[in-house]
C-alpha cells in the first residue's frame, strides 16, 4: 500500500462533507460500525478480564528444562533408578548456639521433619535425615556386622543416648553430607514429585514454598535457624517476588504516561492511550486462562513487553491524529486518515513481531515456547485494541486543540531552528548527504567490530555461584552459601550413568570404568569429589574383612563383589538400582557456572566416547548440575540459529512490505547492530546467555523493526511521489520520526528502575532492554537516511525499482494536473 502525502490530505472541517463511501473495505466496516466496534471490545474486556482473575502463577522443573534432548532423554528414561537425584529440595537445620547434640535442638529437629514429611509434593519413601529410618550406621564386629538408624530408638535426649548418637553419626560417614562438618547443623534431603499425589495436578510450587515459611521456617527460634535451597524454593521465591515486579511495572507504567503526556500536553489522549495499551495486557492474561496456561516467574517480561509494543502502535496513531486534527480536519476524518496511512505499515510490524517471538519456539526449552506462545498471542490481540479501538475512540474523544495546534510547525519554524529538538531534525536530515551518511556508517562499523570482539567472551548459562536469579544478597543465597561453607559435599551435582544390560552392574569391568571414570572427573578443575557403588563396594568389601585395608578394592571374586553390593545397596538404597541396570557416578561441584559444567561434559563425552561398548555404555546426564549442563548445550546451539531464523523472517516479511531487497537491508542493519552491542554489553556485565535472557534477543529485535517499518513506509511513499531522499526522509522524521523518539526514550525509562528488583535476573533484562529500546531507535534514525544515500537514492538518481506502476500513474496524474494549473495560470496573465 502507497502511502499518501499527509500534508497533500485533504483538510475536512465538516463530517458531513467527507466521502464516508471511500476508503477500503476494511475501513469502511470499521468506521461506519463505530459504535459496533466498541462495543464488541467492552464485552471482550470483560470476559478476558474476569478469566484474567483467576491465572495461576506457577511453573515446573521438567519445564525448565529440553525435554527431546539425548540427555535429558537418558535421564527420564531411568530417573525411576535416580531418586533424589533430579529435583530436590535441601532443608538445613542450624543450631546457633552450639552443636547438635542438643535435645533442644535435636527436638525441633524432629518437628521439622515431621511437618516436612507431610507436605504435598514430597516423595516421602526417599526423605533422608537424622530423624528418618532410611539414614543409617553400619559397623564390623566379631560377630559380624551390625548397624541401625542414626538417632537411637530409645532416643531420650539423655549424655548417655547423645553419645550414642555422636558414635553413630561417625559410624555412618555422614558429616559432611547430611550433618555439618562442624556439627552445628545437619541436612534433611527432600525429593520432589512433580505431581502432587492429593490433587493429581501439578504441583503448586508458590504453595508449597509459602507451606516451607508457614510449617518449616516458623520453627525458627533464638537458638535454631533454618536454611532452604531447592529449585521449589527458588519458584516459589519468584512467585513471591512477582508482586514487586507488579510494583515495578506499574511504575514503569506511570513512567511512560509521564513522558507521553509531557510531549503531547494532551491528558485526555494520553490516558486513552494508556488505557488501551493495559487493555492488550488484560487480554493477554485472560486468553492465558481461557486456554489453560499459566503464568510463569520466567515470563514476567511478557506483559510489559505486550504494554511496550503496544503503547508504541498507539503513539504512531494519536500523532498521526493529532496533526490533521492540528491542520484543521474533523477527528473523525483524521482518524480515517490515520488508519489509511499507517494500517498496513501497524499491520505489517505486528506481524514482524509475531512470527519473531514465534522463532523462540524452535528452542527445545518448554517455558521459553510457552513464552514465545503467550507474547505471539498478546501481539495478536494489538492487532484489534491499537489497529482498530485507538483509532475509532480517538475519533470519538479527539485530542485537545491546544495540543493539536502544537504538533503542527510550519516550515519557517523548522528552518530557522527555534529549539534543539529542530536542531536535531536539521542534523538527521543532513544525515542524507554522502560525506555524511558514510562517516555515520564508518562509526556504525567500527562499533560493531569492537561489539563483534566484546561479545565473543560472553558465556553460555550461569556465571555467579549460587541463583543468579536473585541477588547475591538474597536469604536464597545467603542459604546456599551457608551450605557450601559448612558441608563437604556440594549440592551442585553432575551424575553420569553407565547403563549395562540388567542384573549386570556389580561385574567387575564396568565396575571398573566407572572408578576410572571418577578418578579422571577428580582431576577436572571444579570438581570436589566423586562417589559411585564402585567406592561404596570398596568400603563394603574391607567391612567383609575386619576393615582390613588390604580390601580396600572392587573384589574380582563375583560372590564378594555382589555381597558387597548388597550390602551398600542396604545404607545408600538411593544409589543403586534395584534392576542393577544403571550405576550412577556422581561428581560434587564447587559451582555451576558455565566454565565448571563445560569441562565436566568434556570429560565425560571424551571417556564415553573411548571406552563404551555394546554392554557399557557412559550415559549423560542427571543431578542438578548435569540437567543444567545440558540446558546450557540446548541454549548454545539454539543462539544462532534463533538469530539466523529471526532475522530471515524479518527480512521476508519486510521484503513483503517493501518490494525492495535494499530496503530490507536498510531496515535490519541497525537491528543486527543493536544484537551484536548487546551481546558485548552482556559480556562487560557478566550476564550470561541462558533461558532467562535468551529470549531478549528476540524481543529487541521485535520491538526495534517497529522504528524502521513506520520510518520507511513513509520515506519511501514519499520517494515515489517524487520528492528526493532529504526531503523525503523530513516528512518522515515530521510525520512519525519524532514520535520513534519519544517511544524509545519512553520505553527505556520504564525498564531502568527494574535495575533495582529484588529478582536479579529482572534487573538485568532491565538494563538488556533499556540499551536495545534506546539503540533500535538512535540506529532507525541515524543509519536509515545514512544507508538510504547509497541503497535508496531519490528518483532523480536513479532507483526505478521503487516506483512501482500504479504510483507512476498517479504521479502521472499529479503532473498533469499541474501543468494544467500552470497554463490556466499563463493564460489569465496574458490576458
Amino acid at each position: 500500500m502507497a502511502f499518501s502525502n499527509p500534508i497533500d490530505m485533504p483538510v475536512i472541517k465538516d463530517p458531513r462533507q467527507f466521502d464516508r463511501a471511500s476508503g477500503n473495505w476494511l475501513e469502511k466496516l470499521v468506521f461506519n460500525h463505530r459504535g459496533m466496534v466498541i462495543l464488541l471490545c467492552a464485552l471482550m474486556t470483560l470476559l478476558l478480564g474476569w478469566s484474567a482473575l483467576k491465572l495461576p502463577v506457577n511453573t515446573s522443573f521438567e519445564k525448565m528444562i529440553p525435554q527431546s534432548h539425548p540427555y535429558i532423554q537418558n535421564y527420564f528414561q531411568h530417573r525411576d533408578a535416580l531418586r533424589g537425584m533430579g529435583n530436590a529440595t535441601r532443608i538445613v537445620v542450624e543450631n546457633t548456639k552450639g552443636d547438635i547434640f542438643d535435645k533442644e535442638y535435636l527436638l525441633t529437629l524432629q518437628k521439622v521433619n515431621d511437618a516436612v514429611f507431610l507436605m504435598p509434593g514430597v516423595d516421602q519413601g526417599w526423605m533422608r535425615g537424622l530423624w528418618t529410618s532410611s539414614l543409617r550406621w553400619t559397623e564390623v564386629t566379631e560377630e559380624g556386622y551390625r548397624g541401625g538408624p542414626v538417632i537411637p530408638d530409645r532416643w531420650d535426649g539423655n549424655p548417655e543416648s547423645m553419645e550414642r548418637l555422636r558414635e553413630n553419626i561417625n559410624r555412618s560417614g555422614i558429616v559432611g553430607s547430611y550433618v555439618a562438618n562442624n556439627m552445628r547443623s545437619s541436612m534433611i534431603f527432600v525429593p520432589m514429585l512433580d505431581i502432587n499425589p492429593e490433587t493429581g495436578q501439578a504441583l503448586d510450587y508458590a504453595d508449597f514454598s509459602r507451606q516451607l515459611e508457614r510449617n518449616v521456617r516458623s520453627l525458627e527460634n533464638d537458638g535454631v535457624r533454618i536454611h532452604i535451597i531447592g529449585f521449589a524454593k527458588l519458584v516459589g521465591n519468584l512467585i513471591d517476588g512477582l508482586y514487586d515486579v507488579m510494583a515495578y511495572f506499574a511504575f514503569s507504567v506511570l513512567i511512560a504516561s509521564a513522558l507521553v503526556l509531557a510531549y503531547t500536553r494532551c491528558l485526555r489522549s494520553t490516558l486513552l492511550l494508556v488505557f488501551c495499551a493495559l487493555l492488550g495486557v488484560v487480554w493477554l492474561l485472560g486468553l492465558l486462562s481461557v486456554l489453560g496456561y499459566e503464568l510463569d516467574p520466567y515470563s514476567i517480561l511478557v506483559p510489559f513487553l505486550i504494554f511496550a509494543i503496544g503503547l508504541s502502535h498507539g503513539a504512531q496513531k494519536m500523532n498521526g491524529i493529532m496533526q490533521d486534527v492540528g491542520r484543521g480536519t474533523h477527528k473523525y476524518v483524521a482518524a480515517r486518515y490515520t488508519f489509511r496511512r499507517l494500517f498496513m505499515a501497524g499491520l505489517t510490524a505486528l506481524l514482524v513481531n509475531i512470527v519473531g517471538f514465534a522463532v523462540l519456539m524452535i528452542i527445545d526449552i518448554p517455558v521459553i515456547r510457552d513464552m514465545a506462545l503467550t507474547t505471539s498471542l498478546g501481539v495478536a490481540v494489538l492487532i484489534f485494541t491499537k489497529l482498530f479501538l485507538i483509532p475509532v475512540l480517538l475519533s470519538y474523544f479527539g485530542v485537545s486543540a491546544e495540543a493539536a495546534r502544537r504538533s503542527v510547525q510550519s516550515a519557517e519554524q523548522i528552518e530557522a531552528g527555534l529549539s534543539p529538538m529542530q536542531k536535531v531534525r536539521a542534523w538527521l536530515i543532513r544525515l542524507t548527504e554522502r560525506r555524511r551518511a558514510l562517516l555515520a556508517i564508518g562509526v556504525a562499523a567500527l562499533l560493531t567490530v569492537v561489539g563483534f570482539s566484546m561479545g565473543r567472551q560472553v558465556q553460555f548459562g550461569d556465571l555467579d555461584a549460587g541463583a543468579p536469579e536473585l541477588r547475591p544478597e538474597s536469604r536464597y543465597n545467603r542459604d546456599i552459601a551457608f551450605v557450601g561453607e559448612n558441608y563437604g559435599l556440594s549440592t551442585d551435582q553432575f551424575v553420569v550413568m553407565l547403563k549395562t544390560p540388567l542384573g549386570k552392574c556389580t561385574e567387575f569391568a564396568s565396575l571398573t570404568e566407572a572408578d576410572r571414570l571418577s578418578a579422571r572427573l577428580r582431576e577436572v578443575p571444579g570438581v570436589q569429589t566423586t562417589f559411585s557403588p564402585a567406592d561404596g563396594i570398596r568400603l563394603a568389601s574391607s567391612g567383609s574383612f575386619e576393615g582390613n585395608p588390604k580390601w580396600l578394592t572392587i573384589p574380582r571374586n563375583d560372590s564378594n563383589r555382589t555381597q558387597s553390593f548388597n550390602m551398600f545397596s542396604t545404607d545408600r538404597p538411593e544409589l543403586t538400582d534395584r534392576s542393577c541396570g544403571i550405576t550412577p557416578i556422581i561428581a560434587y561441584l564447587t559451582d555451576h557456572k558455565a566454565a565448571t559444567l563445560n569441562r565436566v561434559v568434556q570429560e565425560v563425552e571424551s571417556y564415553a566416547a573411548e571406552f563404551n561398548s555394546p554392554d557399557r555404555e557412559f550415559m549423560l546426564a542427571a543431578g542438578s548440575a548435569g540437567i543444567e549442563a545440558t540446558t546450557n548445550i540446548v541454549v548454545k546451539r539454539s543462539f544462532w540459529t534463533l538469530h539466523f531464523v529471526l532475522y530471515g523472517a524479518v527480512a521476508l516479511l519486510c521484503f513483503i512490505t517493501f518490494r525492495s531487497w535494499r530496503a530490507v537491508v536498510v531496515a535490519l542493519v541497525p537491528l543486527i547492530i543493536t544484537s551484536i552491542l548487546c551481546e558485548a554489553l552482556m559480556g562487560m556485565l557478566g550476564i550470561g546467555i541462558k533461558v532467562a535472557t535468551l529470549p531478549v534477543i528476540a524481543v529487541g529485535v521485535g520491538v526495534g523493526v517497529d522504528y524502521a517499518l513506520y520510518l520507511l513506509s513513509v520515506q519511501l511513499s514519499m520517494q515515489r511521489q517524487g520528492m528526493t531522499l532529504a526531503k523525503s526522509y523530513a516528512a518522515s522524521l515530521d510525520f512519525v520520526g519524532r514520535i520513534v523518539a519519544l517511544i524509545g526514550l519512553t520505553m527505556a525509562a520504564g525498564v531502568l528502575p527494574w535495575i533495582w528488583s529484588p529478582i536479579k535476573f529482572q534487573a538485568d533484562m532491565g538494563i538488556l532492554l533499556a540499551f536495545m529500546f534506546l539503540w533500535n531507535m538512535l540506529g532507525a534514525l541515524i543509519l536509515i537516511p545514512a544507508l538510504s544515500h547509497f541503497l535508496l537514492p531519490s528518483s532523480a538518481h536513479g532507483e526505478p525499482a521503487l516506483v512501482s506502476s500504479e504510483d507512476e500513474r498517479l504521479a502521472t496524474l499529479e503532473t498533469e494536473e499541474s501543468n494544467e494549473g500552470h497554463r490556466a495560470r499563463h493564460s489569465r496573465a496574458t490576458v
